[in-house]
C-alpha cells in the first residue's frame, strides 16, 4: 500500500501547489495543503512563516500519511478510489471524506468503513464508485459559502482527479 500512497500523495501534491495564503481562505497560510495550524499541531509548537515555506513533499509526507491516508481508510479502498477520498480528506477533512464514500455508495454515513461499507465497496465497480464519488464532491464544494471564490478551483481539480483516478483503476 505505500506504492500506492506515494502515488497518491504524489498527485495530491501537484493539485495543492505551493505557499499561498489567501485572505479569504479560512485555512490561512498554507504550503503543499498544509495549513499553518495544522502544521502546528503535527509537530507541537508555533512555525513561522519561514517554516511554512520551507515544507518540502519529503517533510509532510508523514504527516499527510497519518492524519489523512490512514484515518480515512484509504490504504482499504481500491487504487483510484484511494486517491479521491484521500484528496477529500485533505481539503474536507478525513470523516466527511468517508461519509460521502458512504453516501455515494448508499449505506449509513457513520464515517467509518467497517465490514458493511467494505463490502459494499467491493461489490461494486471501481470506476462507477470513482464517477458517484465525484458527483457527491462536486455537490458538497456548490454548497459551501466560499464556492463563489474558490468553486472554479475545486471542480477542476475535482475533474482533474477523477480522470487520474480512473487512470489508475483501469491501470492499476
Amino acid at each position: 500500500m505505500t506504492k500506492n500512497f506515494r502515488d497518491c500523495l504524489d498527485l495530491v501534491l501537484k493539485h495543492e501547489g505551493g505557499f499561498v495564503n489567501h485572505k479569504l481562505d479560512p485555512g490561512g497560510m498554507t504550503n503543499l495543503g498544509v495549513t499553518k495550524k495544522v502544521w502546528q499541531e503535527w509537530v507541537g509548537h508555533p512555525v513561522s512563516e519561514k517554516d511554512m515555506r520551507e515544507l518540502t513533499p519529503e517533510i509532510v509526507a508523514p504527516m499527510y500519511e497519518m492524519r489523512y491516508w490512514r484515518t480515512s481508510y484509504c490504504e482499504k479502498l481500491p487504487r483510484g478510489l484511494d486517491l479521491l477520498v484521500f484528496s477529500m480528506a485533505v481539503n474536507a477533512g478525513a470523516g466527511r471524506s468517508v461519509k460521502l464514500l458512504q453516501d455515494a455508495i448508499g449505506v449509513v454515513a457513520d464515517g467509518v468503513i467497517g465490514p458493511n461499507t467494505m463490502a459494499k465497496i467491493n461489490e461494486a465497480n471501481v470506476e462507477t464508485l470513482i464517477d458517484k464519488f465525484s458527483e457527491a464532491r462536486t455537490a458538497y464544494y456548490k454548497g459551501l459559502k466560499l464556492f463563489p471564490v474558490f468553486g472554479r478551483g475545486w471542480l477542476s481539480r475535482t475533474d482533474k482527479e477523477r480522470l487520474e483516478a480512473l487512470d489508475m483503476a483501469k491501470n492499476g
